[in-house]
């Protein structure tokens, strides 16, 4: 297996496809990557020579914010709107959907399992 970004990447797949195991960078964006580096998009990994695996390790580390870096700035972000207390901050802190959706029905991913209420029985 490749390691590419903290992340052992699959032998057998095909390297775009294998790209986007690593959090961050999706289809797009390992096409991009591919495109670059001149490396032909039905190659496989495990055909992939030491040289050009080097490349593609160093294009994402100069290119791209992944995995660790990209989770901490994330959370980071979420952590400055909770503590600024704007409405989307306090969303987050109650658990609700941000975005707009409606909580009155459905919203149950992100409210969590329902909770039965005492006394509703007929």
């Amino acid at each position: 297996m490749a390691r590419i970004a903290g992340i052992n990447i699959p032998t057998n797949k095909r390297v775009i496809v294998a790209l986007t195991y690593i959090h961050g960078i999706g289809p797009a964006t390992a096409t991009k990557i591919v495109d670059k580096l001149g490396i032909d998009h039905a190659r496989r990994v495990q055909d992939l020579t030491d040289a050009e695996v080097l490349q593609i390790r160093e294009t994402i580390d100069s290119d791209f914010q992944v995995e660790g870096d990209l989770r901490r700035d994330t959370a980071m972000n979420i952590k400055r709107l909770m503590d600024l207390a704007c409405y989307r901050g306090l969303r987050h802190r109650k658990g609700l959907p941000v975005r707009g959706q409606r909580t009155h029905t459905n919203a149950r991913t992100r409210k969590g399992k329902a909770k039965p209420i005492a006394g509703k029985k007929k």
